[in-house]
């Protein structure tokens, strides 16, 4: 799966998530309407956007749709790449 998705801009948003699978309770997900990114995947991105802005906030990033060797499939955004924060 890795290296064959193509970049694309998405809005994602932060939750509040203490599934006891994932690191710390505050997450990166997608909004719904945006397949095939899912509200259920997790977002691996810059952690200002967790620890900067308060939880609802919503982002437009870049990202694609990857795995580590052939786990579960989770999104993808360089932590280094720049992101819009979006005003309700």
């Amino acid at each position: 799966m890795k290296g064959k998705e193509v970049y694309q801009n998405i809005i994602a948003e932060s939750v509040r998530c203490n599934n006891g699978v994932q690191h710390g309770d505050i997450h990166i997900c997608p909004l719904p309407g945006q397949y095939p990114f899912t509200p259920d995947m997790f977002v691996e991105c810059s952690n200002s956007m967790k620890r900067d802005y308060p939880v609802g906030t919503k982002f437009r990033i870049r990202a694609k749709i990857t795995s580590k060797e052939g786990g579960t499939p989770f999104i993808y955004s360089h932590y280094t790449w720049p992101f819009e924060v979006l005003n309700d």
